[in-house]
């Protein structure tokens, strides 16, 4: 899949982004080489870089913005920030399922959403699916964000598109109660309390896991060395994954420059990258893994749309809040 160039002189467009990947630049910079389009990029927490754009209306400098989690691109879309991008390119490679049914937005990376166990003291065997988690000789041995994170607030969404509203209270309420300790820190904090003896498994994206594997630091190398991957719900609709992705801002000044970026992102070669980088899955079916995402095995995936869980969003939140998951 191959970009010409033939952009106008001084063609530029300005990305907001909250991804903190080195690689990342590397891409951006590739995309400069192959359209002769400038990138300027800002980035700052996903938050800011939404009420920015709200601020900013008409005025935003802003052409694509680059976030992680289907809630939050959801948010984007009901918000009116994104606009609606007509491309065979992503209609033919991003999976119906990893992008907007009106195509405001698209996935381009996928994680998974998985239980990290401790080694020595969990056998693969005993697990099962999300739902388990919340069975009693699970109790004192749970660790896990808070429920303000949208990694969670996605999880529970799916739970409750596939088990109805009553089922996912039940699991949020003995899920919470199973915990080791209170919610707190992110998910590279839940894997090392695991390795620490604090608990026996976690509730983590896969993409973390080949942080610690991949760190500088010795100690979080010899966490994510103590962990082994299990994929829930493998027996029936697969395990939760979500994304990273993007749109064109609604105001964008270059909206084709940005069109033009997400089929760049959907490219073999930024495709390729990912799995290598940022320890994620490729979103483009036929991409090969890298070594240690194949390690870790093939899985079954939850085919549900992901758009569903920003639809379901402040529903989860409600759970969460009845079942007291801080």
């Amino acid at each position: 899949m191959a970009f010409l160039s033939g952009a106008s002189a001084n063609e530029e467009i300005t990305l907001y982004t909250h991804r903190h990947y080195e690689s990342d630049q590397a891409l951006f910079e590739q995309f400069e080489k192959e359209t002769g389009i400038d990138v300027k990029v800002v980035k700052a927490s996903a938050d800011s870089l939404m009420e920015r754009l709200k601020a900013e209306g008409g005025n935003t400098p802003a052409d694509v913005l680059i976030t992680a989690d289907a809630g939050r691109l959801h948010k984007a879309k009901e918000q009116g920030l994104l606009q609606p991008v007509e491309s065979e390119v992503l209609i033919e490679r991003i999976p119906a399922n990893l992008r907007d049914p009106d195509n405001n937005w698209f996935g381009f990376t996928e994680r998974a959403r998985i239980i990290a166990y401790a080694k020595d003291r969990v056998k693969p065997e005993e697990l099962s699916t999300y739902e388990a988690l919340a069975e009693p000789q699970w109790r004192g041995r749970v660790l896990a964000r808070s429920s303000s994170n949208i990694y969670n607030q996605s999880l529970l969404a799916s739970i409750i598109a596939a088990d109805g509203e009553k089922e996912a209270y039940k699991w949020a309420s003995g899920v919470r109660k199973n915990m080791a300790r209170p919610p707190q820190g992110s998910d590279r904090d839940q894997m090392r309390a695991v390795a620490a003896g604090l608990g026996d498994v976690a509730i983590v994206n896969t993409y973390y896991l080949g942080l610690l594997l991949n760190s500088d630091n010795p100690k979080d190398k010899k966490v994510g060395e103590s962990l082994g991957v299990f994929f829930p719900n493998q027996k029936g609709r697969g395990t939760h994954i979500n994304i990273s992705g993007a749109g064109v801002v609604a105001n964008a000044s270059n909206p084709d420059g940005g069109k033009r970026f997400l089929e760049f992102l959907a490219s073999d070669q930024a495709q390729e990258s990912f799995p290598e980088s940022s320890y994620e899955y490729p979103a483009v079916e036929g991409i090969q893994w890298s070594p240690l995402l194949e390690s870790w095995g093939q899985f079954k995936q939850d085919d549900l749309s992901l758009s569903e869980l920003g639809a379901l969003n402040a529903e989860a939140i409600r759970v969460f809040n009845r079942a007291g998951w801080e």
